[in-house]
C-alpha cells in the first residue's frame, strides 16, 4: 500500500484515538471525571473530523475505514463505561433501555465477527447520524447534565441503525467498507 494512503490526517486522528484509549480508561479508573469528559469530547470531535477530512479531501481508504471503526468502538466502550461509572445514578431509571441499546450495538459487531470474521466498517448514514446524536448526548451529559429526551432519541436511533447494520450483514456476501445504507445495498442487489 502506498505510504501516502497510510499517513493521512484522517488516519492520524483515528490513530490518536487508539493511543488515547489507555489514558482515558485510566482516567475512569482513577475517578477523574472532568479530565475523562475533556478527553472523551476530544475523541468525539476527532471522530467527526477524521471522516469529514477524509471525504472532503478524498482520503477515504479501506485501511482508514477499518482504523476509524476500531477507534470508534474503543471510544464508545470508554464513553459507556464512563457513563456508568460517573453518571450511573442518572441511568438507573433507564437501565432496561440502555441494556437493550447496548445489546443491539454489540449484536451488530458479533454478527460481523461470526459471518465475516472481521469488525464491521460500514459507516452507514444511519450510524453516522446516530453517532452524532450520541456524541451530542455525551457532551451534554458531562457538561449540563442528563436530558431524557435526548437520551431516548439516542437510544431509538442507535437501535434502528444497529438493526439496519445487521440486515445489511445478512444480505451482503462479503465484508465491505463505506456502505451508505440498506437502500443502496438493495438497489445494487437489484441491478445484479
Amino acid at each position: 500500500m502506498d505510504k501516502k494512503k497510510i499517513v493521512t490526517v484522517p488516519n492520524l486522528l483515528s490513530f490518536y484515538r487508539l493511543l488515547a484509549f489507555p489514558l482515558i480508561l485510566w482516567l475512569i479508573i482513577s475517578g477523574k471525571e472532568r479530565l475523562f469528559a475533556i478527553f472523551l469530547i476530544i475523541n468525539l470531535v476527532t471522530d467527526f473530523l477524521d471522516g469529514f477530512i477524509a471525504r472532503v479531501f478524498n482520503q477515504e481508504t479501506d485501511l482508514g475505514a477499518k482504523l476509524d471503526s476500531f477507534a470508534d468502538d474503543l471510544t464508545y466502550i470508554l464513553a459507556f463505561t464512563g457513563l456508568l461509572v460517573f453518571k450511573g445514578e442518572d441511568f438507573m431509571p433507564h437501565i432496561v433501555s440502555f441494556v437493550v441499546f447496548i445489546a443491539f450495538l454489540v449484536g451488530s459487531v458479533v454478527l460481523s465477527l461470526i459471518k465475516f470474521k472481521a469488525i464491521p466498517s460500514f459507516h452507514l448514514y444511519s450510524t453516522k447520524i446516530g453517532g452524532y446524536i450520541q456524541a451530542g448526548f455525551f457532551i451534554c451529559l458531562f457538561t449540563i447534565g442528563f436530558i431524557p429526551v435526548l437520551y431516548y432519541i439516542m437510544i431509538v436511533l442507535g437501535i434502528l441503525a444497529a438493526t439496519e447494520h445487521m440486515i445489511i450483514q445478512f444480505i451482503i456476501p462479503e465484508m465491505r467498507s463505506n456502505v451508505k445504507g440498506l437502500y443502496w445495498v438493495l438497489k445494487e442487489k437489484k441491478r445484479k
